[in-house]
């Protein structure tokens, strides 16, 4: 259990997660009207999104699909029968005075999300419910001073808000949580999961108490947009909370914000109430049917999912839990891990990914999809060292070369001369030099100090250049220091 220690004892976190994710689709939940990123403001308004006068929503199909297709992915339970309703609030960026969402009957209800730990464990995080929603607008409070703009391009947008029961206790496991599910919605293309665009937004649900206790008061920590901004943020207000409740105070159920450059939380609004918001059933929308044929559909053509993914490359590619769970982050990853492994030793190309390929692509801030080094090139340095062509030392060096030049590992080993040397004769002949060169140290050797042998080693493969064999080396070195 992760427990955080206070002045008077230990404390436990209880987080839960509300995730809105943008639905990938070319028009707006109820509208034709685009939802491209970055286009000019108020340029992509239908005359429903901008609440005209007797305009009618009509709901788009692709939203309902994408919704029961990440709902099928969630394990969750699909409702062929749904309903929409309003929301009543007022905001500036929000032309109708409320909101097209769901609220007692969503399209999606209870599910559960397998998510690795970084300790190599795993937990099941609950899935209380997915409901589809339209966007708000947005104020734009930097473009003239003393005033706030509206921009209504993302107003309808389709959202899919996701809502995690309470069941993580620490910043790691809700990160987690993010990174997986992010992953899934990528898997199946139902939101692109790019934070940094808004597209996948975190609103967070904290609370402390006793460890096992009655639950606390929560606060809302609202639109977080990276994981490690969430993570932060649930750690900085679990610390709060714990400081006033030991000071005698008591927490306020209230909305609130994180400021990414002090690292703390302010208070935003008090939190409201869902009675607060006077929910009723849309009156211009029917409720929502379809059949179990429309879902079989959906299920039909989802991918193979992350978990099913990772258990295939345990038993097929014999991969750790933790090399597959790696692998399959991402889909282009497990893709390029395919590409590269096949008719290969799949575990030395698992092991070169984790290592050089990401820590290269971290260093250089690229993607895989981006990476100077194609599956096929790093499946070609494989190749080499499987075959004996190169030393694994010497394939650092190639890959440098590779990700520097983008030639492949045969182009560079040819113009820089980097062949393994596997010619016993020759090897032998450095051998000798090395002894004749060490009486003193074969002396020793011989005299019981048998670890001089890594020096011997190091001293062939310094003279041979570093293209000796380590395998020939070593046996002909312990056949000759022996002798």
């Amino acid at each position: 259990m992760s427990l955080i220690r206070g002045n008077t004892g230990d404390w436990e976190i209880v987080i839960g997660l509300e995730v809105h994710a943008q639905v990938s689709s070319n028009a707006k939940l109820f509208s034709g009207a685009a939802t491209a990123y970055g286009a000019e403001p108020n340029t992509q308004v239908s005359l429903i999104d901008a609440a005209m006068p007797g305009m009618l929503p009509v709901i788009n199909e692709w939203c309902v699909a994408q919704a029961v297709r990440t709902g099928i992915a969630l394990n969750a339970q699909i409702n062929r029968h749904s309903v929409f309703d309003r929301k009543n609030y007022f905001y500036p960026d929000l032309p109708q005075g409320y909101q097209i969402s769901q609220f007692k009957q969503p399209i999606v209800g209870e599910g559960q999300m397998v998510i690795d730990l970084d300790d190599g464990e795993t937990m099941t995080v609950g899935i209380e419910r997915l409901h589809l929603e339209q966007d708000a607008g947005k104020s734009m409070h930097d473009q003239r001073p003393g005033e706030t703009l509206i921009d209504l391009n993302r107003s309808g947008v389709a959202l899919m808000e996701i809502v995690s029961k309470p069941d993580m206790r620490s910043p790691e496991q809700a990160g987690a949580y993010m990174r997986k599910l992010r992953t899934i919605l990528r898997y199946i293309g139902s939101c692109d999961g790019n934070m940094e665009e808004g597209s996948l937004r975190c609103d967070a649900n904290v609370s402390v108490r006793r460890p096992g206790g009655p639950l606390g008061t929560r606060c809302e920590i609202k639109n977080l947009n990276s994981i490690r901004h969430i993570m932060r943020a649930i750690e900085f207000e679990a610390h709060r909370q714990i400081g006033i409740i030991e000071d005698g105070g008591s927490i306020s159920q209230e909305t609130r914000l994180y400021d990414v450059n002090k690292g703390e939380t302010r208070t935003m609004r008090s939190k409201e109430e869902a009675h607060d918001y006077r929910y009723f059933p849309d009156p211009d929308l029917l409720p929502l049917k379809f059949d179990e044929a429309f879902v079989e559909t959906q299920r039909a053509a989802l991918p193979e999912l992350p978990d099913a993914k990772k258990a295939r490359f345990q038993d097929q590619y014999g991969l750790s839990a933790y090399d597959a769970g790696v692998l399959v982050g991402e889909q282009v990853s497990a893709d390029f891990f395919e590409t590269a492994a096949k008719g290969r030793d799949a575990k030395l190309v698992a092991n070169w990914m984790s290592t050089e390929l990401f820590g290269a692509l971290n260093r250089l801030s690229k993607g895989i999809e981006e990476s100077p080094v194609s599956a096929e090139a790093l499946g070609g340095l494989v190749d080499l060292i499987q075959d004996g062509t190169i030393s694994g030392r010497i394939a650092k060096e190639v890959f440098a070369e590779m990700l520097e030049t983008g030639e492949t590992a045969s182009q560079v080993v040819e113009r820089k001369g980097l062949k393994q040397v596997s010619d016993e004769g020759a090897i032998a002949a450095a051998i000798d030099q090395v002894i004749a060169a060490n009486p003193d140290k074969l002396a020793e050797y011989r005299g019981g100090k048998t670890k001089l042998a890594g020096f011997f080693v190091g001293q062939v493969m310094k003279a041979t250049g570093g293209k000796a064999n380590p395998q020939v080396v070593n046996k002909l070195l312990n056949d000759k220091l022996n002798a």
